[in-house]
């Protein structure tokens, strides 16, 4: 990992209040090192930090995602029930699931209105709304 994106993964855990393992710190550089926002599955992530040389298990990255998700530093978009991808961008948007890609993507807010959303049940909120858009290329 270089300086600058564990200066980066430094700050960003800072924010949250959580410590900054040797884990946390080779995870957070990649999700947040270069300053681009990303969505990533535990998969890809446990992909990535391998391929940067950092011994992590794929139960490690589950863990700290979920701990990352919990801290408000990432949020949790699941598709298909199965599948889950953990965004960087934790501003409330829209996205694209490219089916044939598997791939999650930002996708435009100028145009999404939503309306009349059902009242939530007694003694419940309404945490937040997810928007998927499911494409297939024709």
């Amino acid at each position: 990992m270089d300086r600058a994106g564990l200066a980066a993964a430094r700050r960003w855990l800072g924010r949250a209040g959580l410590r900054p393992t040797r884990q946390r710190l080779a995870l957070g550089a990649l999700l947040v090192g270069d300053g681009e926002n990303r969505h990533v599955t535990a998969e890809s992530l446990f992909s990535a930090a391998r391929a940067a040389g950092e011994p992590v298990s794929l139960a490690t990255v589950y863990n700290t995602l979920r701990a990352f998700c919990e801290a408000g530093l990432l949020s949790e978009i699941t598709v298909d029930g199965s599948r889950s991808y953990f965004d960087t961008r934790i501003d409330d948007h829209p996205h694209f699931y490219w089916e044939d890609s598997h791939e999650l993507t930002d996708a435009p807010t100028d145009r999404l209105r939503l309306q009349g959303l059902p009242e939530a049940p007694a003694g419940t909120t309404i945490a937040r709304v997810d928007v998927v858009i499911r494409l297939k290329r024709a």
